[in-house]
């Protein structure tokens, strides 16, 4: 099969949308991208990519083409540059490619606009569209700072609601985004696809060796959305536990502020980010991982990448998030987890699991990732619904 792949981020961006290229091209599919220059999370070009620099590569099996980009660097004017600067240049570069391929599958992460490209080459030859969604539009919109129901979010509710219309089918990573599509927009193709890890995260790999410690690790983005500052809040609550570590691995916006939030505290470590071939090293350091989001009915419906991850690394979760994240964690029994945003709960939980029987909630993130997000199913079913 020929798939032409609609993405704004890719290698060396930290996305798993890399790995699904590349797992497609080693099964013998021929995976053309189209994405942006690389940016994320920082939001400067990244070195190596300027000046027309790696425009056209092939890494992997995968052929690469990076459309101009402005970075997206701090605020809300360099972030719409930066979402509408790939949504024109994918398109015009879309627009001029010949009928090569079979199927147009597009990586929906921020912004929805991304898609466009991809509705232009389906229209153009009469090809199947297919979106994963992994960010829901407009509502990723609120978790930046706009207020629903403004006059910026309801231009964006009929953009996204435009743009979700023409895929033949939507891909959905939680499955509570089938009821935001059907009420939101009266769209009803919705097939539930949920992510899985890289297999370099493996229980093995990321076992950690008994010490004197209690450590506990947030991995991953630090943007607005994911409100690590409920962990730094529930850090300062909990000093008084001498042997506890919290662990904030990762970059992004709120990266510098929330290393000054936690100026202060000596249980605190920060570790800016690091490259995914040595995230195991990483979290064999922690006896738990945690997940936090804001607190956001809708945002909640989104299920976080970093969970299947922590579930295939065998590790217990600890949670400060609503919606889908708190049922996954409660069906698996790998963990314990309270509302967003509220670091009393979170210090809370923490107290009850440092006495809890970390072996089995471990082991049972494992046992429910084999069963529910193997890679392995998520490829096999990803061909199906690509046909």
């Amino acid at each position: 099969m020929k798939i032409l792949v609609i993405c704004q981020y890719y290698y060396p961006e930290p996305f798993r949308h890399t790995d699904i290229c590349e797992e497609l091209a080693k099964q013998g599919h021929d995976v053309t991208v189209v994405t942006g220059l690389p940016n994320y999370p920082m939001g400067e070009i990244y070195d190596g990519y300027r000046k027309g620099e790696k425009r056209d590569e092939l890494l992997n099996g995968v052929e690469i083409h990076r459309c101009f980009t402005i970075g997206r660097k701090h605020g809300i004017i360099y972030r719409f540059l930066n979402y509408y600067s790939y949504a024109l240049s994918s398109s015009r570069y879309v627009n001029r490619l010949k009928e090569d391929y079979d199927v147009v599958f597009v990586n929906q992460l921020s912004p929805v606009m991304m898609s466009n490209a991809g509705i232009i080459y389906k229209k153009k030859y009469n090809k199947k569209l297919v979106i994963y969604c992994l960010d829901l539009w407009p509502e990723s919109l609120v978790a930046g700072g706009i207020k629903r129901g403004s006059f910026i979010y309801k231009i964006f509710h009929k953009i996204s609601k435009k743009i979700y219309m023409q895929a033949d089918k939507i891909l959905i990573t939680s499955k509570s985004f089938a009821d935001y599509f059907g009420k939101e927009f009266g769209i009803k193709n919705t097939e539930y696809l949920p992510q899985y890890a890289e297999t370099i995260f493996t229980p093995e790999l990321c076992k950690k060796e008994p010490d004197k410690y209690i450590d506990l690790m947030f991995a991953g983005n630090l943007g607005i959305a994911q409100c690590v500052d409920t962990i730094i809040r529930a850090a300062d609550m909990t000093q008084d536990i001498e042997n506890l570590r919290w662990h904030i691995v990762g970059d992004g916006s709120e990266y510098e502020h929330l290393k000054r939030q936690a100026s202060h505290l000596s249980n605190v470590l920060f570790y800016g980010r690091k490259p995914l071939e040595e995230m195991p090293k990483y979290y064999a350091m922690a006896d738990a991982m945690l997940v936090t989001m804001q607190k956001n009915p809708v945002l909640n419906l989104t299920l976080p990448g970093k969970v299947q991850t922590y579930l295939a690394a065998g590790k217990p979760i600890i949670g400060a998030i609503d919606g889908e994240t708190p049922m996954i964690i409660h069906d698996a029994n790998c963990g314990i987890c309270g509302a967003a945003e509220s670091a009393e709960t979170l210090a809370e939980n923490v107290r009850k699991f440092i006495v809890m029987d970390k072996k089995t909630f471990g082991r049972n993130a494992y046992l429910y990732y084999q069963h529910n997000f193997s890679k392995e199913f998520f490829l096999q079913d990803l061909l199906s619904k690509l046909h």
